[in-house]
């Protein structure tokens, strides 16, 4: 019995000893059940398919088993199904036509003793083995039920490598992340103003000339006037050899590649190369050395379509899928304007302006693939002028043109800046790598619903899926794009995914933070801003200021310091807004790594109310608060505390709500010359009790330099003893962009942040 009794005991604090199962799935799939138990994979573990089975299915099983190898686990061997191998401890991969979960649908059986797989295509099979890849932990599979299928077809990540080259090798780790997550579409983005980077056999110069520029820009696009460049070389592109060697990669993942030759915009690199195929076939162009859009287009010519045609019968012999994506994108029609060649022929098709005939031109394109039995995909400009009878619309400003598009009865795939472009800042601008703009936090990914509500469920049919886009201006290595693109590819890869409803960001962060050792092993250079602290202030029923502390990663614990030294876990924890007395520099972290350090200010002008004189343009008068908030503006990269007034005087008056005793007011302006930018010429300060009769005022012209980098230039007006319940605030707009400047006659603007008043 003492025997018996010894092995009960033995065998619960063996239980006790095991891992609890885990399930950080990512995307998470459509039904799921969690079982006890785990399936232990060992040196004698066999993955095993069917006699005669495929070659697609020991494909997917050879790729199983050198992912599993990668992560440190045992050799696995392939080995044909046999009744003796029923019995064992093995990973059966089984093809089964009845499965209604359509090509890329599986259904998954994790127990302690085996693990069973099944799907009605190869491709359905490869995303079960993807979610055991996940599911892996220490060679240990948690025991698990699972029926699996996505909501959308198209599911992608596009990556530039024209303004930035790409190597090979990081292409493929690119593609084989996409493929862990069950992404299907990798969109290829190889020729751009700043290069041309595929291998055109019939046009050689395309690489020799069109592959090369001979510096790249400093900074970000506006941040220096004029704009200052590096003087390295920058180039690469890919051999034939080189797609062929990628599109097999791909491939072997079930991965479509959809590659994008830009037309009739976006030429530059094109065009230095053969300047003929241009409206002004004698100017000198060349591969350009920043960023933007640039006049310089293909002319809608013979000898044009003939050079497209030929490049994209190369492009088409290389590629398989179904799609060739054309651009489209941000052409300027000044050279068509100016070009009588393209009057002549708008004339001739009776073409009504040039809109019609960058229609005209992408018609052509598109009848000229389908006669390769190919699809066209564009960006949403290509709805301008007549949409192409057949093409697939990439709506990328915002969702106007995919709905659009949805009502005209074409396919469309969504990827909307506000919520997919991932070259967007993801954390504080101020501490962040430089990047293009914008502001896009992984909670934005996560809660963006790809099915636009204004369709029909008919309508919504022709919604493909979502792409994420990343644009490599600010991202000159496979690190930085790494950086940029992880995590917030998984919340596409999971909303691309599951099927539709409510979605939950704490489950989805809870099983991200325990995925990241994923990427850990992976050796991707992903973003940790899921550990951020964000802080906002507030009034409580006291009229006093307090700042509200949050955080993405819900089960962490914050710590602060208000007195100005680096907190730690002994530190104050936060429990609640913080009641602030004074201005304050507020430190926090938490014991995830999130780090803040953030001043507020506070001063008599504090949340008080301030009014126009005259409503100007731009959009102060959307922020009545904003230049009292407490908060000043830490960068020009990042434009959510400024208030921008456009082409018009600033003329406020600031109520204190009572007569105070005044001894400074102060403000900032931003100098950013090369986007029209100008600080205002003068700055008037002035003061009131009874806001009719201002007296004190003081006047001063505001003086820089124009040359030089962008900045925030400080405005003081020192009163010493003044009292005053009214402050009004003068600025005068510096007119327009001077003779020189690329906006030269434009009405310049200007931006402010804080009214500081002590």
């Amino acid at each position: 019995m003492k025997y018996l009794i010894g092995l009960l005991l033995l065998s619960f604090a063996a239980i006790g000893q095991q891992p609890e199962n885990q399930y950080n799935l990512i995307p998470f799939p459509a039904r799921f059940a969690g079982q006890d138990g785990q399936f232990s994979i060992t040196s004698t573990t066999r993955v095993v398919t069917a006699p005669g089975t495929d070659a697609g299915v020991r494909a997917v099983a050879q790729t199983f088993a050198s992912q599993v190898k990668a992560a440190n686990g045992p050799t696995l061997t392939l080995a044909a199904a046999s009744p003796a191998l029923a019995k064992g401890a093995h990973i059966f991969l089984t093809i089964n036509k009845k499965l209604t979960l359509g090509d890329e649908g599986y259904k998954l059986t994790v127990a302690p003793g085996k693990v069973t797989a099944e799907a009605a295509t190869p491709r359905g099979l490869f995303y079960a083995t993807q979610t055991l890849r996940q599911l892996l932990t220490d060679n240990r599979l948690p025991a698990c039920q699972i029926t699996d299928k996505p909501r959308f077809g198209h599911r992608g990540l596009m990556l530039d490598v024209s303004r930035h080259f790409m190597p090979v090798s990081f292409v493929k780790k690119f593609i084989d992340l996409m493929a862990m997550h069950k992404q299907n579409t990798f969109h290829w983005h190889l020729t751009d103003d700043q290069g041309w980077r595929i291998e055109i056999k019939k046009y050689p110069k395309l690489t020799q000339i069109g592959s090369q520029r001979p510096e790249t820009l400093v900074g970000q696009f506006y941040q220096n006037y004029p704009m200052q460049y590096d003087g390295k070389p920058h180039g690469g592109f890919y051999t034939q050899n080189d797609i062929r060697e990628v599109v097999r990669y791909a491939q072997s993942r079930f991965i479509t590649i959809v590659p994008e030759i830009e037309m009739p915009g976006h030429a530059r690199a094109a065009l230095a190369a053969y300047p003929e195929l241009g409206c002004e076939p004698t100017k000198a162009y060349t591969v350009a050395t920043h960023w933007g859009v640039f006049d310089d287009v293909f002319c809608p010519s013979e000898k044009t379509f003939t050079f497209l045609q030929d490049v994209l019968t190369e492009v088409v012999a290389l590629f398989p899928g179904k799609y060739i994506h054309v651009g489209g994108d941000e052409c300027p029609k000044t050279a068509w304007k100016q070009s009588a060649f393209c009057q002549e022929l708008m004339k001739k098709n009776k073409l009504r302006d040039e809109n019609e005939l960058q229609s005209y031109f992408i018609r052509r394109m598109e009848k000229f693939l389908n006669s390769k039995g190919r699809s066209i995909i564009g960006w949403d400009e290509i709805l301008e002028g007549g949409v192409a009878p057949n093409a697939t619309i990439m709506s990328w400003r915002g969702t106007a043109g995919g709905i659009a598009a949805a009502k005209q009865k074409h396919t469309v795939i969504m990827t909307p800046t506000d919520n997919c472009y991932l070259d967007y800042y993801q954390g504080n601008p101020a501490t962040e790598p430089l990047a293009i703009g914008g502001y896009l936090p992984l909670d934005k990914v996560y809660a963006y619903e790809p099915m636009p509500a204004e369709l029909t469920a008919e309508q919504q049919k022709y919604i493909l899926g979502v792409q994420g886009n990343i644009w490599t201006e600010y991202m000159p290595t496979p690190e930085s794009v790494e950086y940029m693109v992880w995590p917030r590819a998984l919340a596409l890869a999971e909303i691309g995914w599951m099927p539709a409803g409510p979605r939950n960001f704490e489950d989805f962060a809870m099983r991200l933070k325990n995925h990241l050792p994923k990427l850990d092993a992976s050796r991707v250079n992903y973003a940790k801003r899921l550990f951020d602290i964000s802080a906002q202030t507030q009034a409580n029923e006291q009229g006093q200021v307090q700042v509200k502390l949050t955080k993405l990663d819900a089960d962490s614990r914050i710590f602060f310091t208000t007195n100005g030294k680096e907190p730690s876990e002994k530190s104050s924890e936060y429990s609640g807004p913080i009641t602030l007395t004074k201005t304050t520099t507020l430190r926090a972290i938490t014991q995830t790594g999130g780090r803040l350090t953030q001043t507020f200010t506070l001063h008599k002008a504090k949340n008080k109310p301030y009014t126009y004189a005259t409503a100007p343009q731009g959009d102060a008068t959307a922020n009545n608060l904003k230049l009292t908030d407490g908060v000043r503006g830490e960068t020009p990269r990042d434009r959510r505390q400024w208030v921008s007034v456009y082409g018009t005087d600033l003329d406020l008056t600031l109520d204190l709500g009572e007569v105070t005793s005044v001894s400074k007011v102060s403000l900032n302006f931003l100098k950013i010359i090369l986007e029209g930018g100008f600080p205002p010429t003068s700055v008037e300060v002035a003061l009131s009790r009874d806001g009719q009769d201002f007296k004190e005022a003081i006047a001063q012209p505001v003086t820089y330099e124009l040359n030089g980098p962008w900045s925030i230039l400080p405005v003081v007006a020192d009163f010493r003893t003044g009292r005053a319940r009214y402050v009004r605030i003068r600025a005068k707009n510096a007119g327009v962009c001077p003779a020189g400047h690329p906006s030269e006659g434009k009405k310049t603007w200007f931006a402010t942040d804080e009214i500081v008043v002590e």
